[in-house]
């Protein structure tokens, strides 16, 4: 490509590189040749050589050595090399490079150049990167252009006004006078251009907003004229005459009428005027009534309008736009506190918003409903949040119990209410609950001692049902242990009457303390629940006792006292705990199927007695299972323990389910005399044959024993 190429023709040649590669090659040639030319004397390409210069820039590739060429062009007499060297300092240079200070001077002699273009490039490169030196030096000669007689030069010296005080406000007070004469002007760009600037004044100085509260009466004028106007080709936007005017002015409204009585009454009447004859079916109306809102929320103002601003709102809450939905429920919830009432006309439509597909929509309605929760609505909304916590993203579960949980504790009509509401909270997401919800619903139950019979036989019934939900399984356990004998009555006048046996009690909590999936702290609710009921039956007395021979328990069972929850044990204390079972005293000797060495165990066949544990497992491949055996090492009882934890990895293929039930017990008989199996549930309608790897881990005489080995040969019928 020859270095004087046009700047048309290089994007031409860049746009069709192929690759990356061959991209950059076209820029760095490129570049060089740029550089070089630099180098040498004015040839009349300095403006189209930069130009190039930043076409590159603006892909991301370096281009610094442009800064000292822009500082030279900005100071040329020709208009087109001004213009190309003031764009290149505005992309190139900020308030960091040193070279910024060297077109300070130049920038000041075209601020009072002839030509108004002239004028206007030098107002853009200071409003868009001046540091706070170049402010200081230039400030006069910004104020001086403020009261210009040129439109054009108005209203980019009053949004040039805009950049310098931000970067130096003690400086606003310097440009305080010539805002306040740019209200009166007819030009839009120059109304838009004073009235950002006021509002920054007035948000940076207290005094300038003191003063500016005096010409609210002209600025509501401006906008009255800007509603009542007719069609103006020039400023009509959809229909709406210069939206972007309007939203300038009544931000500004907002500011100088809040907490003012008297700014506020005084624009009362314009804010009911706009409320009420703008179109709100195109986004611009949309944009001027929802800054109309935001002002009648934020000032002094009546009732009626404040009123009129929600019922807007809710109107956004029926719009197709997604974002109109969203801001108009971000709005509703900061004036739910103050305008309840209003709000509540449109709970409806706020619910309704829980089935939106959009996540964000659905959180800010999600929040806006547990606002609205009162106690004069608390059954009717309540059946809305649970109907969707049951439907809810994952995300949005907690949030959502949490502030169930909150609004019943608060709002309940009756006892039975609230814990039926939290029940049901456990039952539908109970993995999503806060760590205190027990303990507050255990608190719960026992102060609403008429309700003691009900909650235990529907906690029971729950807990029959399913014990994958720890919380409900906690709750259940404590409450059968508590009030067992109410359950085993069958007399219940809140409910149906059920006959419970003896055994259907202590089936379901053997049941929990077997479960793979209950956590350590269930167990110890399930184990003090049976410590309880030894007080209430007599006919399974050792039943309860051998239930409870892996813990301490069984020591108090000849003078027992009602007692509270019992701690999680360690599993690294369980060699210590099954001392407790008492044996023969006869050393332990390991199953024949589990003989071991120092180094592991010797057998590693899938027909051994410990593998026998997995007799009827259909298992997907990619499957791990790990069972970590531990048994005392100085004594032998009648059995050992046996402590399942289960890693499972499945990478079944899409056609393949599997359901894992719980395992049989977790005791292994010594001697080989019995075993222990879980059983999964396979449904493998494409007939993948079957795989399954196994892990055992566990420790005999202080030597920790592993062995894997893997299944492959399961007969057909299983596949």
């Amino acid at each position: 490509m020859s270095p004087s190429v046009r700047l048309q023709e290089m994007i031409r040649v860049i746009r069709g590189a192929r690759t990356q590669g061959e991209e950059r090659g076209v820029i760095q040639r490129e570049c060089a040749a740029i550089r070089a030319q630099f180098r040498q004397a004015d040839n009349g390409t300095r403006s189209h050589n930069l130009a190039k210069l930043l076409y590159v820039h603006m892909l991301g590739y370096p281009a610094h050595f442009g800064q000292m060429e822009c500082v030279r062009l900005i100071a040329s007499p020709r208009y087109n090399e001004k213009r190309v060297g003031y764009l290149g300092a505005m992309m190139l240079l900020d308030e960091k490079q040193d070279a910024s200070l060297l077109i300070t001077n130049s920038i000041k002699n075209d601020l009072s150049h002839s030509s108004q273009y002239v004028q206007s490039l030098a107002l853009c490169t200071l409003g868009c990167m001046g540091s706070a030196e170049m402010c200081r030096d230039l400030a006069p000669e910004i104020d001086r252009l403020l009261r210009a007689s040129n439109s054009y030069i108005k209203k980019k010296a009053a949004l040039c006004a805009v950049h310098i005080v931000r970067k130096v406000p003690e400086l606003g007070e310097l440009f305080t006078p010539a805002s306040r004469s740019l209200l009166s002007e007819k030009n839009h760009g120059v109304l838009h251009g004073a009235v950002v600037l006021i509002t920054e004044l007035c948000e940076r100085n207290p005094d300038t907003l003191e003063q500016f509260r005096k010409a609210v009466p002209e600025l509501v004028q401006i906008m009255k004229g800007l509603v009542m106007s007719g069609y103006s080709p020039e400023h009509n936007v959809a229909g709406i005459s210069d939206p972007f005017l309007q939203v300038r002015i009544l931000r500004l409204l907002r500011i100088l009428g809040r907490n003012n009585d008297t700014a506020s009454d005084a624009m009362n009447d314009l804010l009911a005027q706009v409320a009420t004859n703008t179109d709100s079916s195109k986004t611009a109306g949309s944009a001027v009534l929802y800054e109309t809102v935001l002002t009648v929320m934020d000032i002094k103002s009546e009732s009626g309008l404040r009123v009129l601003a929600v019922n807007i709102l809710g109107r956004f809450l029926l719009n197709n736009d997604r974002n109109i939905r969203y801001i108009s429920m971000t709005s509703l919830q900061k004036i739910v506190q103050t305008d309840h009432n209003a709000v509540q006309r449109h709970r409806g439509t706020i619910v309704d918003c829980l089935k939106d597909q959009d996540a964000s929509v659905k959180r800010r309605a999600l929040e806006l409903s547990l606002a609205l929760v009162s106690a004069v609505n608390i059954r009717s909304l309540m059946k809305e949040l649970l109907l969707f916590l049951s439907s809810c993203p994952p995300e949005l579960r907690a949030h959502t119990t949490s502030g169930i949980f909150n609004a019943a504790e608060r709002y309940a009509p009756s006892q039975r209410w609230h814990i039926d509401t939290i029940l049901h909270v456990l039952t539908t997401a109970g993995g999503d609950v806060r760590d205190e919800t027990v303990p507050n619903l255990i608190q719960l139950i026992t102060t609403a001692t008429e309700l003691h019979c009900y909650t235990v036989h529907k906690l029971y019934r729950a807990l029959i049902t399913d014990i994958s939900v720890q919380s409900l399984v906690q709750v259940a356990c404590w409450c059968i242990g508590e009030y067992g004998d109410l359950l085993l009555r069958g007399e219940c006048e809140e409910t149906e009457p059920v006959q419970v046996a003896e055994d259907d009690v202590l089936d379901a909590l053997e049941m929990v303390l077997q479960s793979h999936m209950s956590s350590p702290a269930t167990r110890g609710f399930a184990l003090t629940a049976t410590m309880k009921l030894s007080t209430r039956i007599t006919h399974n007395v050792d039943r309860i006792r051998s239930i409870q021979r892996a813990v301490e328990y069984n020591r108090n069972l000849s003078n027992v006292t009602q007692c509270g929850i019992f701690p999680s044990f360690p599993l690294v204390k369980v060699c210590d705990l099954l001392d407790l079972l008492g044996g023969s005293g006869e050393p332990l000797q390991p199953s024949p199927a589990l003989s071991t060495t120092a180094l592991g165990p010797v057998s590693s066949t899938a027909g051994g007695d410990l593998l026998d544990l997995l007799g009827g497992l259909d298992v997907t491949p990619g499957e791990t299972q790990s069972y970590h055996v531990t048994r005392p090492g100085k004594t032998l009882g009648p059995s050992y323990r046996l402590f399942m934890t289960f890693v499972s990895h499945f990478h079944p293929p899409q056609s393949v389910q599997l359901q894992m039930k719980a395992p049989s017990g977790d005791v292994i008989p010594a001697h080989g005399l019995g075993q222990v199996t879980q059983t999964v549930l396979l449904n493998n309608p494409n007939m993948v044959s079957l795989k399954m790897r196994v892990r055992v881990c566990y420790t005999s005489q202080d030597f920790v024993c592993q062995d894997t080995v893997q299944i492959d040969s399961f007969p057909s019928p299983a596949w």
